[in-house]
């Protein structure tokens, strides 16, 4: 220890600790500003949307007048958009990560399948807004159906499905596959019983995730032509809807002051629907969660 120069390392020690100290106030205010802008945010929501959620506001069709104006086209279509989303994305996404992690084998095209679907993920959502128009619209005929619609959709959420479900699936540990191996099961056997089971928290949390943004998106429905405002309820998969989005798009785009308050209302709608398919994906993760 004589060789220890302690005037040089208390130097460099306080040197240290200011320049932590500099960074921590930095990260600190940078996350205070955020929140910030965050609460003021839901305050003008809230306090300019709280007045509309009334009964009438759910059983009510879109109208001209803002007094009238209601969501019930635009809730009820979103939820027959999730029922055409939810199993499509989800049986393909966990069944194409099943197959990438569990079967394909470690190649240069496996590998570019790989890679290309990461950065799908981080394509902008109006890109699959065109490929839904020319394959479901135009070229199938599906005309802005739910079907159209849940498919165009579908496709923006697979690739975060996929690396989620890869990443859920990656996680299980080698050793629990090697001991269903040893006992004798099959490698089917092994990830109906084994492998899926573990991941489920992760697959369904990050399929919930995944939804949620789904639900939120308006450039895809714009670009296949769904319309603002219908006055009727889709009553099959080929009838013509809007969506929660749809509506709150229309509403913020009109010149009038109240059309302003009743899209506030539907952006609490939509947040509240968020919130509770986001609370559904924290319920799973911590139920089924387990630890190797």
């Amino acid at each position: 220890m004589r060789y220890v120069n302690h005037e040089a390392v208390v130097k460099k020690m306080n040197k240290r600790l200011i320049v932590n100290g500099i960074f921590k106030a930095i990260f600190l205010a940078a996350t205070l500003f955020a929140l910030l802008v965050l609460g003021v945010l839901f305050y003008r929501i809230i306090s300019q949307g709280v007045g509309y959620l009334t009964p009438e506001f759910f059983q009510n069709f879109g109208s001209r007048v803002p007094e009238k104006a209601g969501i019930k086209a635009a809730l009820v279509g979103s939820i027959w958009l999730m029922c055409v989303v939810a199993p499509v994305s989800i049986i393909l996404g966990v069944g194409t990560a099943i197959y990438l992690e569990e079967y394909a084998t470690k190649n240069k095209l496996n590998n570019f399948i790989r890679m290309n679907i990461s950065n799908l993920a981080g394509v902008p959502s109006v890109v699959f807004g065109l490929l839904g128009l020319t394959i479901f619209v135009r070229a199938l005929a599906l005309g802005n159906s739910v079907l159209a619609a849940g498919f165009t959709m579908s496709l923006l959420i697979l690739p975060v499905i996929i690396v989620g479900s890869q990443e859920a699936i990656r996680a299980v540990p080698q050793d629990v596959r090697e001991a269903s191996y040893g006992m004798g099961a099959t490698k089917w056997q092994t990830i109906i019983n084994i492998v899926l089971p573990s991941a489920i928290p992760g697959i369904i949390t990050g399929a919930i995730l995944a939804l949620s943004r789904a639900v939120g998106e308006t450039a895809p429905l714009v670009v296949i032509g769904i319309p603002v405002i219908v006055h009727f309820l889709p009553d099959n998969l080929l009838s013509q809807f809007t969506a929660l989005p749809m509506q709150i798009y229309d509403w913020a785009k009109r010149p009038q002051e109240a059309f302003q308050y009743v899209s506030s209302a539907g952006i609490l709608v939509l947040m509240i629907f968020l919130l509770l398919m986001n609370s559904v994906a924290i319920f799973i993760r911590n139920k089924f969660q387990k630890r190797y």
